[in-house]
């Protein structure tokens, strides 16, 4: 079982590199390149574990400890009155990956959430991205929005759906 803990500056090489790896599939991110640790700073120092937490999923192996996965809260729009809503993401490492680990991170969002002044949760998943869907579905997150053809991944336009969740 994974040790889940606060994300510190020495986690930020294992952060990035997981996210890097979701890139070439086109179905996680946004993102059409990898990004530096470097770029990533900023958005790592957004993080505090008093209002908008950053994870990291440890396990140990006994042979030293590895970083599978890392779960945040991000703010959603920067305006005071929506303090209240966080926008998750969730990323593992390609070892753990379909494993129950993503349902190891809603448990621990949905479980802390309150405790860090947050009332509804959000996933922005992309449309063809069906095991994250299946993921927040299986938690009772329903689709709020859907924003036809918004991305464009290789020349192929994907929908963004956003899915909600009152947990307080």
């Amino acid at each position: 079982m994974p040790l889940h803990r606060i994300a510190v500056q020495q986690d930020l090489a294992d952060i990035v590199a997981i996210y890097n790896s979701t890139v070439a599939s086109r179905q996680v991110t946004a993102d059409v390149e990898e990004v530096s640790v470097a770029s990533r700073q900023a958005w790592f120092d957004e993080h505090s574990p008093e209002k908008r937490p950053l994870w990291v999923l440890e396990l140990d192996h006994g042979q030293g400890k590895q970083i599978l996965g890392w779960l945040s809260f991000s703010n959603f729009y920067g305006r005071a009155a929506y303090a209240g809503t966080a926008e998750l993401s969730i990323y593992l490492h390609p070892d753990a990956r379909g494993k129950g680990w993503g349902t190891y991170c809603l448990k621990l969002a949905e479980a802390h959430a309150p405790l860090v002044g947050v009332h509804t949760l959000l996933g922005f998943i992309f449309g063809h991205n069906t095991p994250s869907l299946r993921l927040f579905e299986k938690f009772g997150f329903q689709k709020w929005a859907e924003l036809p053809k918004v991305a464009n991944l290789d020349g192929i336009e994907r929908d963004l759906i956003i899915l909600g969740k009152r947990v307080a």
